[in-house]
């Protein structure tokens, strides 16, 4: 696997080596050994998994402490713009964004460490999404932000009118309301 940094470090991009022949392909999604040492120590308690249709629009996510989660996020089939938004007070890229393609082709996966906003939008007919996390889900700590928040201005790769939207994310707060309670 190669690890690769981000222009925000702990957001990493992991690209597996694939054995591909005839038969079709093979190819590792997760060795916690070199996990470790690329990255850290976290131990994955649970896989999720979702598929939705072109433009839906999932998030800006997060979960906040003691719930807080890093997730380690992949597209099984299908294609997605992966979005991550720092929100960690004091921290040097508080409030930018990495946005990542994660397909059925490329294979790559993103980690997003605790103190990060994730989402992700459809931008094939349909998705697969995966995603493991090092935390149990819990409602009381749910938070997030404005996928078309001003100050982030995140361009999600599709027009406005074909975004599809949850009724939770259509009430998520702006990042200027934001009250974070990660601090780098």
């Amino acid at each position: 696997m190669v690890f690769t940094k981000t222009d925000i470090p702990e957001v990493v991009i992991i690209e597996p080596k694939i054995f591909d022949d005839g038969r079709g392909y093979f190819f590792e999604s997760f060795n916690q050994k070199e996990f470790e040492e690329n990255i850290g120590e976290i131990t994955f308690i649970q896989d999720n998994e979702s598929k939705s249709s072109k433009g839906v629009l999932r998030g800006l996510h997060f979960q906040k402490p003691p719930f807080s989660q890093a997730k380690l996020v992949r597209c099984i089939q299908g294609k997605v713009l992966d979005v991550v938004v720092d929100v960690r007070k004091n921290s040097p890229t508080y409030g930018k964004y990495i946005a990542v393609e994660l397909s059925e082709e490329n294979k790559k996966q993103l980690f997003v460490p605790r103190g990060f906003a994730h989402g992700f939008i459809v931008l094939s007919d349909t998705a697969v999404f995966s995603y493991k996390v090092d935390n149990i889900y819990a409602p009381e700590c749910d938070s997030g932000i404005k996928w078309n928040d001003e100050i982030l201005n995140i361009d999600w790769k599709i027009a406005i009118d074909e975004i599809i939207l949850s009724e939770k994310d259509q009430q998520l707060q702006s990042f200027k309301e934001l009250k974070t309670p990660f601090i780098y």
